[in-house]
């Protein structure tokens, strides 16, 4: 868990900053995981990691920060509330209006139905591509097809497999 926030934050730090510029241009950057389960099992609501330097005992201050917000955690604080209407799934029953108001527009109203199902299409297709894009590279580190039997196969285009195949071997 704690070397997939460092990657993540890395990553973002990579899409913030451009080559050749400085590197004191890179924002603050807050890496956010919104975990299912009380990762430190320490019963808190927020665990806030900073590095710190052992040897002076003060902040590295390089602009990296992350936070883990357990989704478990209920009170009536904003954040206890907000925990709660994460994981609920009838707007009725959430405490917050603003969370309230957007679940009955995903859910009732007919348009923000057919936004939320446009979205879902979109993820349900991105995640075919990824899978046929995994498929075909195995298909071409083994090299028992062509590159057009692999795109029929995956339904890629074949520019899509040649430019996969540049890459792969």
């Amino acid at each position: 868990m704690v070397r997939r926030a460092r990657y993540h934050a890395s990553a973002m730090d990579v899409e913030n900053l451009s080559a050749g510029q400085d590197f004191d241009e890179l924002p603050e950057a807050y890496t956010i995981f919104i975990t299912e389960h009380d990762v430190f099992s320490e019963g808190k609501s927020v665990y806030r990691i900073e590095r710190i330097n052992l040897s002076t005992g003060k902040p590295f201050d390089d602009g990296e920060h992350i936070i883990y917000a357990n989704s478990k955690f209920r009170d009536d604080s904003e954040f206890g509330k907000l925990m709660h209407d994460f994981n609920c799934s009838d707007p009725n029953k959430m405490k917050i209006g603003l969370m309230r108001e957007a679940a009955r527009y995903y859910k009732e109203n007919p348009e923000g139905v057919s936004v939320m199902c446009k979205i879902m299409e979109d993820m349900v297709n991105e995640s075919a591509r990824e899978k046929a894009i995994a498929i075909a590279k195995k298909l071409i580190l083994r090299g028992t097809n062509t590159l057009e039997e692999i795109a029929e196969d995956t339904e890629l285009s074949l520019q899509t497999v040649k430019e996969l195949a540049d890459v792969t071997t």
